[in-house]
């Protein structure tokens, strides 16, 4: 059926994929669908006949989307003889090579402030009218600052706000590669008001938060490319502009941040030491950040093996749940809150990795995961849901069952190359490690097989595309 309709090339299945479900997102308002991707060796899998288990649900409710007919029909051995349109299954011949590269259509979210000297790119059902009007929003950002002069005006501010909330809103949703540009572009001209421009004082102090929440998200995306040392560099960088702004929960944001960056880069003590530095400059904030805080101490203590300051900083998180007020920098939304979903993968990350009750890690694996799967657009974050599906099947190794881990891990596997950022690739990681340790069953089949393909998916993270 993909030879009728052209498709039997990855990157042109991948975007039609992509485009139906987004489509699908929109139509039944449901928002897991949203960003929804096919990596290019479960394309390959489809595509040669090589399927043993079912698809995912929600690939499978994109398939049937696409083609127009059942997912088990669709994925069935081809028919001998003629094949028609309507019986046509994914069995024809393998597809060429993909790029390494993103193509310009990438991007699913339309960019409106992206780096001058390449062009802007566009979801796959971008019309032509939308990217003349997209790239001459973009245009429009840079002249204003301009237009302006020396002096920042309220309509410039107005803008770099708007293009910041809409960051941050993305970039928990949507491949690193289609936000870096806009990132970047955003923090510099943040950067050159602040520096050259006449500000006044409560212009100033809003002008450091929105550049001190940009060099945030930028530290967020070094980490997610491997960079520990730029990350905090721009971190850094982020806290000085929230001292600037006189901003407590922005400070609080960014040690929070920092705590993250450490306990990836495998320094929990210095994981732990951010997240008390962040709750003691946290003072009377309410919002979603001092749930954060707690809930980074829980990881931080579960890898230096302390069960009991773990169990203290869940229950300090659920306390901190109950009297949450939200405040400005929730009022962005996405990567600025700290949703329950996320709560909810931090406790049964922190519990699994403590690794003293592995039935309460599975639970608490399995309710995260379920949060994340009826999580609303607003919460929905891909690398979070990915980071529970990981914890769900280290869990389930720990109580020996492989079966179960591989299919737990098997969402994350599938995807896009695209979306396989540093954390991602660490978690996949620590599922091999622990197939490794499982002395009992590391030379079963079905460890050995689930091993292989995790160095496969690990092989090619997100940092290829972004050059």
């Amino acid at each position: 059926m993909t030879l009728q309709r052209h498709w039997q090339v990855y990157e042109t299945f991948r975007l039609r994929f992509e485009a139906t479900a987004n489509s699908l997102a929109e139509q039944e308002r449901d928002p897991r669908l949203r960003g929804l991707s096919v990596s290019k060796r479960q394309f390959e899998r489809w595509y040669g006949g090589a399927v043993k288990t079912r698809p995912y649900p929600d690939q499978c409710r994109v398939l049937e989307a696409m083609f127009g007919v059942g997912v088990d029909q669709l994925l069935a051995p081809a028919p001998a003889g003629p094949v028609h349109a309507a019986t046509a299954s994914f069995v024809v011949p393998p597809p060429r090579p993909a790029p390494v590269l993103l193509p310009p259509e990438q991007a699913a979210a339309p960019p409106v402030g992206g780096p001058s000297s390449s062009e802007p790119r566009f979801d796959a059902g971008t019309t032509e009218l939308e990217r003349q009007v997209m790239m001459a929003a973009r245009r429009a950002l840079r002249f204003t600052a301009m237009a302006e002069g020396s002096s920042i005006g309220s309509e410039t501010l107005s803008q770099i706000h708007d293009e910041v909330r809409r960051l941050t809103a993305a970039y928990p949703k949507l491949a690193l590669p289609t936000l870096l540009g806009d990132l970047v572009e955003v923090q510099d001209l943040t950067f050159r008001l602040l520096e050259h421009g006449r500000v006044k004082p409560l212009q100033a102090r809003e002008l450091y938060l929105l550049a001190g929440i940009t060099s945030g998200m930028l530290a967020k995306a070094s980490h997610d490319l491997g960079n520990p040392s730029a990350a905090m560099m721009q971190a850094r960088t982020a806290f000085v502009c929230a001292d600037n702004a006189d901003h407590h929960a922005m400070r609080a944001w960014v040690r929070s941040l920092q705590s993250l960056i450490s306990y990836w880069a495998g320094r929990p003590g210095e994981a732990a030491e951010y997240a008390a530095l962040g709750q003691s400059v946290a003072g009377d904030v309410r919002g979603t950040t001092g749930v954060w805080l707690a809930c980074l101490s829980a990881r931080a203590h579960s890898l230096l093996g302390d069960g009991e300051a773990t169990r203290a900083a869940i229950q300090r998180a659920e306390d901190a749940r109950e009297a949450v007020e939200p405040d400005d920098l929730d009022a962005f939304g996405g990567i600025m809150t700290f949703p329950v979903p996320r709560q909810l993968y931090y406790v049964a990350e922190a519990t699994v990795q403590l690794g003293q009750d592995a039935a309460l890690g599975e639970n608490q694996s399995e309710a995260a995961v379920a949060a994340y799967r009826s999580a609303s657009e607003d919460e929905w974050a891909f690398g979070d849901q990915a980071g529970a599906q990981t914890d769900l099947a280290l869990a389930r190794i720990a109580r020996g069952e492989i079966e179960g881990a591989a299919e737990a891990v098997r969402p994350v596997l599938d995807l896009p190359v695209e979306q396989r950022n540093f954390g991602i690739v660490s978690s996949a990681q620590r599922v091999h490690a622990a197939l490794r340790g499982d002395g009992r069953r590391s030379g079963s089949g079905a460890a050995a097989g689930l091993r292989e393909e995790i160095e496969a998916f690990t092989a090619t993270p997100t940092s290829v595309l972004v050059r």
